[in-house]
């Protein structure tokens, strides 16, 4: 498609140059030169587009000796058994029948359709996944088979997804979240498919196929993080200024210093004090702060007195009916007490 492009105004080009220029002798350069300058980019465009072309084309040769290799384990005979009974429909085929397996959109309301009947500039749509059905790549372990946008594309968040059948539209669309998520994963085992699937989206590290221009080579871009911890520090001044503040470059002005010397030469100062002038002086005077000091006027003692300590004799042991109780004071005196 973008080689058919490039055709296409390389034709509308040419003959807007031969329009221009006809039969002239002389034409303005205004007029020609634009038109040669699209030219050269148009023809530059072409170029890149027939080194891709080379570059497939060493990629069909390095594979046709596995399609060889594969024509050997799997023999006609042994694929016509399996296939007994089965329509084989190609890509192509499957495009044009259209009518029969068209979305209707009655039948999914919560979902947003769009088709080539009622959408404008309907083939430049960028569809998800490079054009493959989404569905198809989850229930089949990552087969990529073409969607067909003709039967409809599913239009979620600002993005647009096609598909091969209408089974397919309609189980991906009842839950895009979980089919994306999916599909991510799948990525994730094979890595191959990011970027022919073109998931730089989910793929944050990963940026997309660059593809060369002029001497540089076509490559994958890894991007690098954009957040990390760093610390720098800068002299506040690297260099050294090296100014000379008393340097004069005008030479009047050097005149003038040297005659204002000069003229110091003849002159004399003199200074005088008047009764009140000593007021005007700055005089400092120096004290001595205040320093602490602490006194004790009162000794501190203590004296330990003995326990008060009574018996009773007469409560115990007794015979007779009444009961001759004594208290006996047990008390030692305070200078018995002092040790």
């Amino acid at each position: 498609r973008q080689v058919e492009k490039w055709q296409h105004r390389l034709e509308e080009r040419m003959d807007q140059l031969q329009a221009t220029v006809q039969s002239k002798t002389a034409v303005p350069t205004a007029q020609v030169y634009p038109q040669f300058i699209d030219l050269a980019h148009i023809w530059v465009g072409l170029q890149e587009e027939m080194v891709v072309l080379s570059v497939l084309s060493s990629i069909a040769t390095s594979l046709d000796q596995f399609t060889r290799n594969q024509k050997e384990i799997f023999s006609s005979d042994m694929l016509d058994s399996y296939l007994d009974g089965v329509q084989v429909v190609t890509d192509d085929e499957r495009a044009k029948d259209t009518d029969k397996r068209i979305i209707d959109p009655t039948m999914l309301p919560d979902s947003e359709w769009i088709f080539p009947e009622t959408t404008k500039n309907f083939t430049d749509l960028q569809i998800q996944y490079s054009g493959y059905c989404g569905w198809s790549l989850v229930h089949y372990d990552r087969l990529l088979i073409p969607g067909n946008p003709n039967i409809g594309i599913l239009v979620y968040k600002n993005r647009y997804y096609s598909f091969s059948s209408r089974e397919a539209a309609t189980e991906f669309s009842k839950d895009p979240e979980g089919f994306i998520a999916i599909i991510g994963e799948a990525a994730k085992r094979s890595p191959e498919l990011i970027q022919l699937l073109e998931l730089h989206t989910q793929f944050a590290s990963i940026t997309p196929y660059s593809g060369g221009t002029g001497r540089t080579p076509a490559r994958m871009i890894e991007k690098p993080l954009t957040k990390s911890d760093a610390a720098i520090q800068t002299e506040i001044h690297p260099l050294e200024a090296n100014l000379v503040k008393s340097y004069e470059w005008n030479e009047w002005e050097l005149r003038r210093k040297a005659i204002k010397l000069a003229n110091l030469r003849t002159k004399i100062t003199k200074s005088m004090q008047a009764d009140n002038s000593h007021f005007h002086r700055d005089n400092i005077s120096q004290v001595y702060l205040p320093k602490e000091q602490s006194t004790q006027t009162m000794r501190e003692w203590y004296s330990n007195v003995a326990k008060p300590q009574t018996f009773l004799h007469g409560l115990r042991g007794e015979q007779s009916q009444h009961t001759n109780m004594t208290k006996v004071d047990l008390t030692l005196e305070v200078d018995d007490s002092v040790y």
